[in-house]
C-alpha cells in the first residue's frame, strides 16, 4: 500500500484549519496522497519503506556498470539490509549469490538506499543471467526534503478547488495565472530524480 509524505495534522497547520475541524479531511488525504504520488512519478523512485522483503527480478543486459573495482548491477532502492537475498540463474532455477558488496558505501547508515550490487570478482555472468533480488525495497526513511516539498504541494492541490482553470487572484494583486510547477517542490525533489526522470 502506499504511503503519504506528511500528515493531515501537518497540512491542517499550514492551512489554518483547526485540529478538531475534520469536515475537510477527506480532500486534505487526497490532496497529500496526489502530491506524494507526484514526486513519486517525478523523481522515478518511491520514499516510504516495504514492510517485508519483496522479490525483484532483473536482467543483466543494460544494468551492470562496469568499474575499476568490479561489476555494478543497478537496482531499484533498497531501504534495509535485512532479509537481503540475491541470486542469479535462467529459465527458473536460481542459486544464492555471496561476495557482493552493496553500493554506495555506508548507504543505509546515512539514511540513503543502495542502490547498486557490486562484485569484485567473477562479475553478474553474461546476459542471459537473470538477477533475483529479495529486498525491503524503499528509502530507510522518508527525506524531510520530501516530506516538505509534498505538504507544499499538498496545500497548492488543496487551494486549487478555490482557482478554476488556473486563475486566482484577490483584491491587492489582481488576477494571476498559476505556474504549471511550483519551484520550491521543485528545488527540494531535483536532487533525487533519478537520471531519465524529470
Amino acid at each position: 500500500m502506499a504511503e503519504v509524505y506528511g500528515t493531515v495534522a501537518a497540512l491542517k497547520r499550514r492551512l489554518n484549519i483547526a485540529a478538531a475541524d475534520t469536515t475537510a479531511d477527506d480532500l486534505l488525504q487526497a490532496a497529500l496522497a496526489a502530491a506524494s504520488r507526484g514526486i513519486e512519478r517525478a523523481t522515478g523512485r518511491r520514499f516510504w519503506l516495504d514492510t517485508e522483503p519483496t522479490t525483484r527480478t532483473y536482467s543483466t543486459a543494460g544494468r551492470v556498470a562496469r568499474r575499476d573495482d568490479g561489476a555494478l548491477l543497478l537496482v531499484d532502492d533498497i531501504g534495509s539490509a535485512t532479509g537481503l537475498l540475491v541470486e542469479t540463474g535462467s529459465g527458473g532455477t536460481y542459486a544464492p549469490v555471496t561476495g557482493y558488496e552493496t553500493s554506495p558505501d555506508n548507504a543505509i547508515a546515512d539514511g540513503r538506499p543502495i542502490t547498486g550490487l557490486l562484485r569484485a570478482v567473477g562479475g553478474w555472468g553474461t546476459a542471459t543471467i537473470r538477477v533475483r533480488v529479495t529486498a525491503r525495497h524503499g528509502w530507510p526513511a522518508v527525506p524531510d526534503d520530501i516530506t516538505e516539498a509534498a505538504l507544499i504541494q499538498a496545500t497548492r492541490l488543496y487551494r486549487r478547488k478555490d482557482s478554476p482553470e488556473g486563475v486566482t487572484g484577490s483584491a491587492e494583486w489582481g488576477v494571476v495565472r498559476l505556474s504549471r510547477r511550483d519551484p520550491d517542490v521543485w528545488n527540494l525533489i531535483e536532487p533525487f530524480v533519478l537520471p531519465g526522470f524529470g
